[in-house]
């Protein structure tokens, strides 16, 4: 059978002032990109983009966001972009991202990801003008114990490297501020917790896809840290899908205010061997050196969310198959690479995608 999933609807979206935080990142310029097809008018606060090449720069971001270049961690400058914007909904997804630097420069990561977000939620409430936050924290929150199950949202927080650790420090400033102020204010606010994503247009250092791309594109072998680690990967419009999904149902029904995970079934999550097996068959070539998962600093083995709440509370669900997910990405590095413009790809995609979202997926 078939479930009818909800897609982000253009009539909710159109005209709807959006504060968007970490507009120049990966999610970011794709989220961008999408509200501007929706017909919202976006506003961004991030900093510049951290690669060269980005895909803030390639996609023109900057002619379809009225953005501002400022650090959260800055207060006076942050508050004057909000208070600047008058957001009705406020996305943020501005942070420190990645585990291993994270292990480099784990002060950074903490004053990022924990007082940025409480900076940005105070600036909200002082601001006093949007009705919906939906606010970015990953699938790694989690005291991860190592044991085969699912995380759901009422399980403990945690996190051993810093990244996780600063990540789950946000969760308990998110509900704070939710609790103490924001709900009795009007203002519904949830966390969105995600899986690892895949896509176009991801220059990063230490991810998988990009690595990939580099080596492959160079004539170079690709090493695999940990071919085993098992991790819920997900093509990145389908949490971006998710989290203006969510944005829409908060505003028409505050209650349901809360924490949310969303990635794919959890029967669905891979391994690392899988998914770049998937890469390098959709790319048409590359070499692979597979590691013991010895190498580098600590990273957690096996991750899978639980994805019910999302499902039964919010109607959301996967749209496209991790290898649909997987080939789509490889296409758009290909065909980027071959000279076609990162906008149109990552539109083309987008239109796909909204295509397929309300017929939802065989299961």
């Amino acid at each position: 059978m078939t479930h009818r999933l909800p897609t982000p609807d253009p009539a909710f979206w159109s005209g709807k002032r959006v504060l968007l935080t970490g507009h120049t990142g990966f999610k970011g310029a794709w989220l961008s990109l999408w509200l501007s097809r929706l017909g919202a008018t976006v506003y961004g606060v991030s900093l510049p983009p951290t690669t060269t090449p980005n895909l803030a720069s390639l996609a023109g971001i900057d002619r379809l966001v009225d953005g501002r270049i400022a650090d959260i961690r800055d207060v006076e400058a942050l508050n004057r972009c909000v208070r600047s914007a008058s957001a009705d909904i406020v996305l943020h997804l501005a942070a420190q991202a990645l585990v291993r630097t994270s292990y480099r420069e784990p002060l950074e990561t903490f004053s990022t990801n924990v007082q940025g977000t409480a900076n940005v939620l105070e600036a909200v409430r002082v601001a006093g003008t949007a009705r919906v936050v939906v606010a970015v924290t990953t699938d790694k929150v989690y005291r991860n114990i190592e044991q085969s199950y699912p995380y759901r949202e009422t399980d403990p927080l945690g996190g051993h490297d810093p990244y996780s650790a600063s990540k789950a420090a946000a969760e308990i400033v998110i509900a704070s501020y939710r609790d103490a102020y924001l709900a009795g204010e009007g203002i519904a606010v949830a966390s969105a917790r995600a899986g690892n994503v895949v896509g176009g247009g991801d220059w990063s250092l230490d991810r998988l896809i990009p690595d990939a791309v580099r080596a492959w594109s160079s004539n170079e072998a690709l090493t695999i840290r940990r071919p085993q680690a098992l991790r819920p990967w997900q093509h990145v419009l389908e949490p971006l899908a998710a989290y203006l999904v969510l944005a829409e149902q908060l505003w028409a029904t505050p209650r349901l205010a809360g924490a949310y995970n969303f990635g794919p079934p959890t029967h669905e999550a891979a391994s690392v061997r899988d998914v770049i097996l998937l890469a390098r068959q959709s790319y048409g070539s590359g070499e692979i050196v597979w590691g013991d998962g010895t190498e580098g600093p600590h990273e957690a083995g096996w991750l899978a969310l639980e994805v019910a709440k999302a499902r039964h509370e919010l109607g959301i669900g996967a749209r496209w198959s991790l290898e649909e997910g997987v080939q789509r990405t490889m296409d758009w590095y290909r065909r980027q690479q071959d000279g076609d413009p990162a906008r149109d790809l990552c539109m083309q995609d987008i239109a796909d995608f909204e295509a397929v979202a309300g017929q939802g997926r065989s299961a």
